[in-house]
Formats: structure tokens, C-alpha cells, sequence
């Protein structure tokens, strides 16, 4: 049996990975042919079977996922901005992903962590690496059109966004406090 405060987070994490998967979905799809098109398609597919190994782990853990109304990417517009490029929207998916890997470690560090869940995270785990590496590489190519201290400077002040966006998340979420990362 899984708890409220295990099912919470679970489900927590599968509408995020149901969010990803929409917006990257849309923007695969309005996107101009080319490597950045096929990268993000293929995050696209990722962020929904990510969404769909969280529902089967759910299930396997004898539960049915959580209904919420928010994803954690919900917050980052009034955090970060609407972002102005394709540049701004790769910078952010960058912080963001780097945030999930962290979450995800600490999650899995956790002692008594049932089978399935372990499994789904190491799972995923691997997707995310990929995703941060290709949007890294891509940051890195658009140094030549946008300066390299632009690019930083942007990456610079969407982890403090996400910041503002993770510890307004643990505000706002004290009773599931033990689940979330520090940093």
C-alpha cells in the first residue's frame, strides 16, 4: 500500500511529466525541420512515457493517480517571464531539467523506497540526462548568435526563478517537506 503522502508526490511528478510532454509536443510540432526539431520530438516522447511509467507504477503499487490541478512548471511564467526566443525557452528547459535530476537522486537516496519506484526513477533518470545534454549542446551553439554572457546571463537568472518557484512549492506543500530536495 502506498501512502497519501507517497501517492501525492507520485502523482505530483506524473503531471509534471504530463506538462513537459504537451508543451514540448506543441513545440516540436511549430518548430522548423532540423536537429533542434528532432531533439525536442524526441523529448516530447520521452516527457509522455515518463507520465505513462509513473501511472503504471502507481498502479503497481496498488493506487490510482492523484487528479492536481498544477504542474510544477505551472509557476515558471510568473517566476521567469514569458520567454522572448527558442534560446530562452532551451535555457529554462535546462534549469528545470537539472532540477528534476536533483529531485529524482534525492528521491532515490531514500531509505525503505519501494521497488517500482526506484525502478521508474532510474528509468527516467537516463531520459534527463540525455534531455539536459542536448539542450546544453544546443545552448552552447547559440553562444555564436546571442553571446556567450547572454546565455549565461539568462541561465543566471532562471535558476533563480526556479529557486523562487521550489521553495514557494515547499511553502505551500509542508507535509510532503521530507520528499523535496533541499537545493
Amino acid at each position: 500500500m502506498v501512502s497519501a503522502n507517497d501517492l501525492w508526490l507520485l502523482s505530483f511528478y506524473r503531471v509534471s511529466e504530463i506538462a513537459g510532454a504537451m508543451f514540448f509536443g506543441r513545440l516540436s510540432r511549430s518548430l522548423q525541420p532540423g536537429p533542434i526539431q528532432v531533439d525536442m520530438t524526441k523529448h516530447f516522447a520521452d516527457e509522455a512515457r515518463h507520465a505513462a511509467l509513473w501511472t503504471s507504477c502507481i498502479t503497481e503499487l496498488g493506487a490510482e493517480p492523484m487528479q492536481l490541478n498544477n504542474a510544477y512548471q505551472d509557476q515558471y511564467l510568473s517566476a521567469a517571464g514569458m520567454p522572448a526566443n527558442l534560446m530562452e525557452v532551451l535555457a529554462i528547459t535546462q534549469v528545470f531539467e537539472q532540477r528534476v535530476l536533483r529531485q529524482y537522486s534525492h528521491h532515490l537516496a531514500m531509505p525503505d523506497l519501494p521497488k517500482p519506484v526506484r525502478r521508474t526513477l532510474l528509468d527516467i533518470m537516463a531520459d534527463e540526462k540525455w534531455h539536459i545534454s542536448w539542450i546544453r549542446r544546443e545552448l552552447g551553439k547559440m553562444e555564436a548568435e546571442y553571446s556567450r554572457e547572454t546565455v549565461r546571463s539568462t541561465l543566471r537568472r532562471l535558476k533563480e526563478a526556479d529557486s523562487i518557484v521550489y521553495r514557494k512549492l515547499a511553502a505551500d506543500h509542508p507535509e510532503h517537506a521530507v520528499y523535496i530536495a533541499t537545493t
